[in-house]
């Protein structure tokens, strides 16, 4: 029998290879799977012109819903636009586009960001970097805000040869991190990266330059990066609810293709973040101890 009905949707992530995407994916699957759904992903490889493609396609697919993560490139607002006026219920996870109106699920960005610093300064740092993603994303600003508030809150003043932004490419991110530093000045005692592949950048840089990490300067990031058992020294990370993202999201998209929801103004869903302490942030005295003659201090990738 023909239907109008496909109990298909759609989920559009930058990344794949990004191991937080796959527990968005995941999520999503799930909850689409228990209302007999099928879920269909894909991958913009955070490019703009991708997602208008995949968008595209979808829509020819005849997806009842789509669940979005932004591409990092300007997104053209018009692109999600046009998929909203043609009738297919969208929700924004984790990047959420400025000025669209549309439901999203993320996690509380600046209260999760404050948190990681709060912690850095809690076991005494005090010149702490930050190395964000590109600021066009609304969650890396909001990151970089809790940043400052944190340190707001110690009395201590963001210096803006601190702040630094990269992308979302490690390798150009590790660039970045080993000319900043290897620049003259004082060198910080603590940085924090606002998203994965970041910190990986950032950890390449500290290992190309010797410096060990926590000894010479502990690391705090956003997403898990490794396998904790696999990797030295473990990383002490914010962690994001990432499963309960996806699934929260595809939860409120079945309800609007089911018509369970009827307001009309977007729901906007904010999830907290967990912190979990690991190596790369061990107190001061804990360094020190750290890097007796003998014992190899640095960071193995």
């Amino acid at each position: 029998m023909k239907t109008n009905k496909t109990r298909t949707q759609g989920i559009i992530v930058p990344a794949m290879t990004i191991s937080f995407f796959p527990q968005v994916i995941r999520g999503a699957e799930t909850a689409a799977r228990q209302r007999g759904y099928c879920l269909i992903a894909v991958n913009s490889d955070d490019n703009g012109e991708r997602q208008r493609e995949l968008l595209s396609l979808l829509h020819a697919q005849r997806v009842e819903g789509i669940l979005l993560v932004v591409a990092a490139a300007p997104t053209a607002i018009h692109q999600i636009s046009r998929i909203v006026e043609a009738g297919i219920r969208v929700v924004c996870l984790d990047r959420i586009p400025d000025r669209v109106p549309v439901d999203s699920v993320s996690v509380e960005d600046s209260k999760a960001a404050r948190m990681g610093v709060e912690h850095l300064i809690s076991r005494g740092s005090r010149r702490i970097a930050i190395v964000t993603g590109p600021l066009t994303l609304r969650n890396e600003r909001q990151r970089l805000l809790g940043y400052k508030q944190a340190l707001l809150g110690a009395g201590i003043g963001p210096e803006a040869g601190l702040i630094g932004q990269g992308n979302l490419r490690p390798d150009d991110v590790a660039a970045i991190c080993r000319e900043r530093l290897g620049a003259s000045g004082a060198r910080p005692d603590a940085v924090f990266s606002t998203n994965g592949p970041t910190a990986l950048g950032l950890l390449r840089a500290l290992r190309d330059g010797g410096l060990g990490t926590p000894q010479d300067i502990a690391v705090v990031t956003f997403d898990e990066i490794t396998v904790d058992d696999l990797f030295t020294p473990s990383i002490t990370t914010v962690v994001q609810p990432a499963y309960e993202i996806g699934f929260r999201a595809a939860e409120i998209l079945l309800q609007r293709i089911e018509g369970v929801i009827a307001q009309q103004e977007p729901i906007a869903v904010r999830l907290p973040a967990t912190l979990k302490i690991r190596e790369s942030s061990q107190e001061v005295e804990g360094r020190k101890a750290a890097a007796a003659p003998g014992l190899h201090a640095g960071v193995s990738i």
